[in-house]
């Protein structure tokens, strides 16, 4: 496995999951498809100095096809290629079930969020959260007084947010959890970046428990990605006139377990994913369109043929011809590069074939 190669496919703009398997059909080879996408890859000396200081860190790298990277998660349509990971692997290895919820949550909440991700981990269940403040802190709180936690953050494993929870993440990868990062080192969370964390917090996990969230939360969010994705939903039923409440009720009236205990959660875990998803999600927040890698939309991938005006061109002046961002323009260009309509050139020109 050149890891080196793997890296740089994965941090190149406007490659997900769908375009990486075309390209590795393609070329055959990780470093085929690197060399084939010529100066449009990630750069080779900006990939070594972030596997080194990621090294220096003590940290692991998880590529999508590669044990060990998450099967659960490898599932979802658009798992990321590649994932940081602080702290023992073998949080991988167990049942996860993943407890998130309010930021702004109650005393309440926050106590039995804590209390119920214990008594999972006591039975050996992988808990899996955010990171974020409320809900999510208190269930690795809890899951760390009797087993292991999973801790997914939106930015670079060396940017934790909130900063108020950035020894919680330090413990969490010293006491046999694992943090886990699609972003580069460096990154800082921007709120675009949370829906991407929170497909992932789905995709580990057999299912989600809501224990707190409005009726248009982020929550929510991960409820809906949980579902599409085949897992199991499980809501902590709250007051009717709590507006943190009204998310899990929701879920609850639609076919989500309701939780008292952690043996409502044990009794309802599936073995496996279900095939379809298990709820009608018709009135759940909808993901964002970031979440998933840019594709080019119908058309997109013609309009930029014909922008070429049958020569070669430069991959700025393209871009300013088209009025296109730069993920929009490197899906379509992969796009012809794989129907083997364009060739790259030189220079950073591309031209038609």
């Amino acid at each position: 496995m050149n890891r080196e190669a793997l890296f740089r496919l994965a941090r190149t703009e406007g490659v997900g999951p769908a375009l990486h398997r075309r390209l590795l059909a393609r070329h055959g080879s990780p470093e085929a498809a690197v060399d084939a996408l010529g100066t449009r890859a990630f750069p080779r000396d900006a990939a070594r100095r972030e596997m080194e200081a990621l090294a220096r860190r003590g940290a692991h790298l998880l590529f999508l096809g590669h044990p060990p990277y998450p099967p659960l998660l490898a599932l979802t349509e658009d798992a990321p290629l590649l994932l940081a990971a602080e702290g023992d692997l073998a949080a991988l290895e167990g049942a996860a079930v993943a407890l998130v919820g309010a930021r702004n949550a109650s005393a309440l909440g926050r106590r039995f969020a804590e209390d119920l991700a214990d008594a999972l981990a006591v039975r050996g269940v992988v808990v899996v959260s955010g990171l974020a403040r409320g809900i999510d802190a208190a269930a690795h709180e809890g899951a760390l007084r009797s087993g292991r936690t999973i801790a997914v953050i939106a930015g670079g494993l060396d940017r934790p947010y909130p900063p108020e929870n950035s020894a919680l993440q330090a413990r969490i990868a010293a006491e046999g959890g694992l943090v886990l990062s699609e972003a580069p080192l460096g990154t800082a969370p921007f709120a675009r970046h949370f829906p991407r964390r929170n497909r992932i917090v789905a995709g580990l996990s057999l299912g989600v428990v809501v224990v707190e969230a409005g009726l248009q939360s982020g929550t929510l969010i991960t409820a809906r990605l949980a579902a599409e994705a085949g897992r199991e939903l499980f809501a902590v039923p709250g007051h009717p006139l709590d507006p943190r409440a009204r998310g899990g009720n929701d879920l609850i009236k639609r076919g989500a377990h309701l939780v008292e205990t952690a043996e409502d959660v044990l009794e309802h875990l599936p073995a496996a994913p279900a095939p379809a998803p298990l709820l009608r999600l018709s009135a759940l927040p909808e993901p964002p369109e970031t979440i998933q890698e840019t594709p080019a939309a119908p058309g997109l991938a013609a309009q930029v043929l014909e922008s070429m005006a049958g020569a070669p061109i430069s991959v700025d002046e393209l871009g300013r011809r088209c009025q296109l961002s730069r993920s929009q323009l490197a899906a379509a260009l992969l796009e012809l590069e794989l129907e083997g309509r364009i060739q790259t050139l030189p220079g950073n020109r591309v031209a038609p074939l």
